[in-house]
Parts: structure tokens; sequence; C-alpha cells
């Protein structure tokens, strides 16, 4: 039987009134362990793309208002470390919540986790939320054995299979809100960014008696020397390090 192929040119083309929805169990079990253990496909739906190389409105797979779904590989952010670098052109992915399980609907055995994550524009700890969401999946499971491989042959192709670490599949889509609180939204970040790049240093007078208050500003006609402090109300927020 010939495979089924919907990917061209890195782009997913279904025929009209196809639809791709796999449940989390499908995307774990039928994708992404299968991909780990260089199996074969269902079908060959979900391309190959470093989803951190470009921004989310710039990854491939056509229509921005559908789920795209991607296989990628984690990169570490420090070496010899398991945090990852999710750092993109403009801006990065954030974690956010707790990691959830992902478990067989008829044995409830534990296949992968999903990691939501928010992407941000800007550079962390200043960047600004975006309803950009993705939900990265992967593998949690001590099976590494090829699939159909003969029991006698299973201890050959575990040193073969590329580790299940390495793989995720993620899926990406634009949270939906109205048009007003999304105009909103944009205006916020970029005051908030605009006020980040037009701070600037206030000069205080520390040596002018009998001033108590540091935020009046210093005389005129004072010509003694003045102190120079940078003064920032920006609040950090946590960057994303698992």
């Amino acid at each position: 039987m010939e495979k089924l192929n919907f990917v061209k040119n890195g782009v997913l083309r279904l025929p009209p009134g196809f639809r791709f929805h796999p449940t989390d169990e499908e995307l774990v079990v039928q994708y992404l362990r299968r991909k780990v253990l260089a199996c074969p496909l269902p079908a060959s739906i979900i391309p190959e793309v470093d989803v951190c190389k470009a921004d989310p409105w710039d990854l491939p797979a056509g229509d921005l208002e559908q789920e795209r779904y991607f296989f990628s590989t984690r990169e570490a952010k420090y070496p010899n470390t398991n945090r990852s670098n999710r750092a993109t052109i403009s801006g990065y992915w954030k974690a956010t919540g707790i990691d959830k399980q992902i478990v067989t609907s008829r044995s409830n055995q534990a296949v992968g986790m999903k990691k939501t994550l928010v992407f941000y524009r800007g550079k962390a700890p200043n960047g600004c939320r975006t309803d950009w969401i993705m939900h990265e999946y992967r593998v949690v499971s001590t099976e590494t054995a090829a699939c159909n491989a003969p029991p006698n042959k299973k201890n050959q192709t575990q040193n073969n299979v590329v580790p299940m670490e390495n793989w995720v599949l993620c899926r990406i889509f634009l949270k939906k809100r109205s048009a007003k609180n999304d105009e909103e939204g944009l205006q916020s970040c970029n005051q908030r960014i605009g006020k980040l790049r037009t701070s600037k240093p206030v000069f205080y007078d520390f040596l002018t008696k009998g001033r108590t208050d540091l935020n009046l500003a210093p005389s005129s006609s004072s010509s003694v020397s003045s102190g120079i402090t940078q003064v920032s109300n920006n609040d950090a927020d946590d960057h994303e390090e698992s």
C-alpha cells in the first residue's frame, strides 16, 4: 500500500473536506513514539521543523488560523543540562502551568507528557505576552525497541534508535479573542516596550542641605556636583528555565 504523503515543500496540504484533529493520545502513540522509534507513520502529515528558528507566525503550514503540527528537536540551553533553549528571532516561548500526563485510554498507562508554552515578544524577562500557544509533547516510556522487531532482535535495534528526549511534537495555534482585546493588548505591549527604550537617568542633588525628598528636581541655581542614579520601575517576569 502506497504511503500517504500530505506534506509538500514543508507545508501540510490536505484534500478539501479533510481535517487533522488527533487526540493527545494519538499524537504521542501513533505519531511521536513511532517517529522516535523510526517506525512507519500512519501518514506523512507532520513536517520536521525547528520551531525556535522562526517566530510562530512565520512557521510553514499554510493557514495561521488553524492548528499546526511539527516534529522538532530540543536544543539544550546550556551544555550538560536538560534546560531547553526556546528563544526565537523576536521573542521566546515561556512555559506556563504544570505538565500534563498523557495516558492510554485502554490500560491507563503513561505514554507521554504535554507542556503548555506561551510566546512572548521581546527579550526576557521584559517580554510582552501574546496569544500564540504551543503544546509540546514528549515521550516518557522505557520502551526503545523498534516497531515490529522480533524479540531476539530488540536488543540489537536499541542502539540505533534516536534518544526519546531529543524529539518532541509541537501543536501551535493562535488563541482566538475579540478584535478590541487584540488591539488593546498590542497597544499595551508597544507602550511597555517604548517605555523600556526611552527611560532616562534622573539627576539628584545629594549635597544640597535640607533636602529630604529625593523625588524633587534639583535646583537650577545649584553649582555643586550631582550624583547620577538610574531608576527603573519595570517589573521583572520569570524567564523559562525548564
